[in-house]
C-alpha cells in the first residue's frame, strides 16, 4: 500500500459526491412526499420516483461515489478510508441546516466536533 495521504483527494471526492447524492435524494423525496403508497398506485409512484430528476441525479452521484470508493479501497487500508465517510455526516448536517432548514442544535454541533476529532486522529500516520 502506498501513502494514505496520496489518495485522500480520491476519498474526499467520493465522500463529497455521496453527501451530494443524499441531499439530492432528500430533495427528490420531499417533492414526492405527499403521495400515499398502496398496491393500487405502485406503478405510477414508481414511475414518478424513477423520473424525478433529483432522485435520478442523486442515484447517479451515488453510483459515481461507489466507483470512487472501490478505487480508494483498492489503494488504502480500510481502517483509514472508512472513518473518512464520517466527513459526509458533517457535510450533510450543515447542508441540511442551510438548504432544508433542519435544526443544528448544540448537541449536534458537539457531535460534529467529536467526529472531526476522530477523523483527525485516525488519519494521522
Amino acid at each position: 500500500m502506498t501513502t494514505n495521504l496520496t489518495y485522500l483527494p480520491l476519498i474526499l471526492t467520493g465522500v463529497l459526491l455521496n453527501a451530494l447524492a443524499q441531499l439530492a435524494l432528500k430533495q427528490g423525496a420531499t417533492a414526492i412526499s405527499g403521495i400515499t403508497f398502496s398496491m393500487k398506485n405502485i406503478l405510477p409512484i414508481a414511475l414518478q420516483v424513477i423520473f424525478n430528476p433529483w432522485i435520478f441525479g442523486g442515484l447517479t452521484l451515488y453510483a459515481i461515489s461507489v466507483v470512487l470508493w472501490i478505487l480508494a479501497l483498492s489503494r488504502v487500508e480500510v481502517s483509514y478510508a472508512y472513518p473518512m465517510l464520517s466527513i459526509g455526516y458533517i457535510l450533510v448536517a450543515f447542508a441540511g441546516w442551510a438548504f432544508f432548514n433542519e435544526s443544528l442544535s448544540l448537541t449536534k454541533l458537539a457531535g460534529i466536533v467529536v467526529i472531526m476529532l476522530g477523523v483527525i486522529l485516525i488519519s494521522r500516520p
